[in-house]
């Protein structure tokens, strides 16, 4: 094997960057997909990323190829399907007739709609990095010939079972079909590398989740866009003001936690609390706000862009991360970086994240809001901790979470892949 500093791409590399839907300002893929793309551009490397509903925002210098699907999900007109004549091949019908059984077909069908493409497109790319799809048509792009990275943040397995455990009645049954397609996640993982995860927590997810061979990961942190996340001397601070950026509907982010925890605080102090989120009307998280009589307390946010988030995390005296689980947690890094004290979650990823409990952010257990009401008090009663906690946070950002150092990590795995695929044995991939 080559010394590491020899495999480093000695030219630009044409790059086919695959997400099956990257939304822009929450969750963790397009987020993800946008910095990626931008600083591997910045490096000379051309980026194309293919991508279905929602499209991502990304930077000069990054070619956007839509990959449209039937957009059955979309926030305004969700589980609707279009009329037959606006379906456009077999795709199409599989997809609509997935969504009719219950069923969440995008990773699948995407993945078939990039293979199609791709296929056509072959010469046009060296090296494919797919963005946790994880579909069947990956795999016949692999026994194409192309040399093929994946990111896997976390195993959906883990959402899986948190979201059936807090079901009951039918809606068991409905959210183990809507997860069928995690089944197939994890056949398609065992087949692919290298694998590149966030943090070695998620690592070992994967590997008992997955059943992917430990030697096939490799761990490359995510980044943080400190030309936007940085602090902010000139913002001032809301006293007695909470931030928590989180998909407030799903259970594995904990915003029940942080409601129950705000509810308990509320009644020692003036407290409100800003959640960056759109809940659904009506749904669990809108009425445990009612429940829990906090509607002139808690408000949420939602379609802001990275400049007004930083301000925002950086207008609030404490940031929160409730969530049961992560396979990294960039809200966590995005509050550390912008200085603002963090109370956060002992779960998944994010106490290597965070670092030793009460440095640069202070970690509770999960699901508990007596003791996250307890820290988050703690926090707000003085002063002089919120200082050098903040101090502490951005100190640790600098020091290992930059999108930079990032794209550098993953360009070298490109090359790696490229080098190992050019020297198989001819015939080996088409028989694979």
């Amino acid at each position: 094997m080559s010394h590491p500093e020899r495999r480093y791409p000695q030219r630009p590399l044409r790059v086919a960057l695959l997400s099956y839907r990257s939304k822009p300002h929450c969750g963790g893929q397009g987020v993800y997909i946008r910095h990626l793309s931008r600083e591997l551009a910045a490096l000379g490397h051309r980026v194309t990323v293919f991508s279905g509903q929602p499209y991502p925002e990304l930077d000069d210098g990054v070619i956007l190829e839509k990959l449209p699907s039937l957009d059955l999900y979309n926030d305004a007109d969700p589980f609707k399907a279009p009329p037959v004549s606006q379906w456009r091949d077999w795709i199409d019908v599989l997809e609509v007739g997935t969504m009719w059984t219950a069923g969440f077909p995008e990773p699948l069908t995407f993945s078939l709609r990039a293979q199609r493409e791709l296929r056509r497109r072959r010469s046009e790319f060296d090296v494919i990095h797919d963005n946790q799809t994880l579909g069947y048509g990956l795999l016949g792009l692999q026994a194409g010939g192309f040399p093929m990275v994946t990111t896997i943040h976390h195993p959906i397995t883990v959402d899986r079972r948190i979201e059936v455990e807090q079901a009951t009645g039918w809606q068991r049954l409905s959210k183990r079909r809507w997860y069928s397609f995690v089944g197939m996640q994890g056949r398609v993982a065992r087949r692919l590398a290298p694998i590149l995860v966030p943090s070695r927590s998620s690592a070992d997810d994967i590997v008992r989740e997955f059943g992917v061979r430990r030697p096939a990961i490799g761990v490359v942190p995510l980044g943080v866009d400190t030309r936007y996340f940085h602090p902010r001397p000139d913002v001032e601070r809301v006293p007695g003001r909470l931030v928590c950026v989180a998909s407030a509907d799903s259970p594995l982010k904990g915003v029940a936690t942080l409601l129950r925890a705000a509810a308990k605080l509320a009644t020692e102090r003036d407290i409100s609390v800003t959640i960056v989120s759109r809940p659904k009307p009506g749904g669990p998280t809108d009425r445990l706000v009612d429940e829990l009589s906090l509607r002139d307390r808690v408000s949420f946010v939602s379609g802001i862009d990275d400049t007004e988030l930083a301000r925002l995390i950086a207008g609030a005296q404490v940031a929160v991360v409730p969530s049961l689980y992560e396979g990294f947690s960039l809200p966590a890094v995005e509050a550390m970086a912008c200085g603002t004290p963090l109370v956060a979650s002992r779960a998944g990823a994010i106490p290597e994240v965070v670092g030793d409990d009460g440095d640069a952010g202070r970690l509770t257990a999960p699901g508990d809001p007596e003791e996250l009401a307890s820290a988050i008090g703690a926090l707000l009663d003085d002063a002089a901790e919120r200082t050098r906690m903040g101090a502490a946070a951005w100190q640790r950002v600098q020091e290992r979470f930059t999108w930079r150092a990032v794209a550098k990590a993953t360009a070298l795995r490109y090359a790696q892949t490229i080098e190992e695929a050019q020297a198989r044995p001819s015939g080996l991939t088409s028989r694979l």
